[in-house]
């Protein structure tokens, strides 16, 4: 147990958060929301990989550094994304992924 809070309990608000951020991703159609929902992904499995690291290896980093790692490739996932979308907003005034085949070269 990590402060009291039991392995199942972590799994299953962890396993919540993947399955809205794959729903999340799937159904929307806004991009900024697309982008949300990818990022509620990374972070359920960061959250799986530093409370692993926990309760099967104490004494050992390896699911912090994971937890790290992705982090910053999620910060840097999210400026690329932002920037794209602004992007697209300018050029085509909507970022809804509806109107993709509106969007010619």
């Amino acid at each position: 147990m990590i402060e009291g809070i039991e392995l199942q309990h972590i799994l299953i608000v962890t396993t919540l958060m993947f399955f809205i951020g794959v729903y999340g991703f799937l159904v929307r159609r806004n991009l900024i929301t697309i982008l949300m929902a990818s990022e509620l992904i990374l972070n359920a499995v960061c959250i799986n990989f530093v409370v692993f690291n926990k309760y099967l290896y104490p004494d050992a980093l390896q699911g912090y550094m994971f937890a790290i790692f992705i982090i910053a490739i999620a910060a840097a996932e999210a400026a690329v994304a932002i920037a794209i979308i602004i992007n697209v907003y300018r050029r085509y005034k909507t970022i809804n992924v509806e109107n993709v085949h509106e969007m010619k070269y």
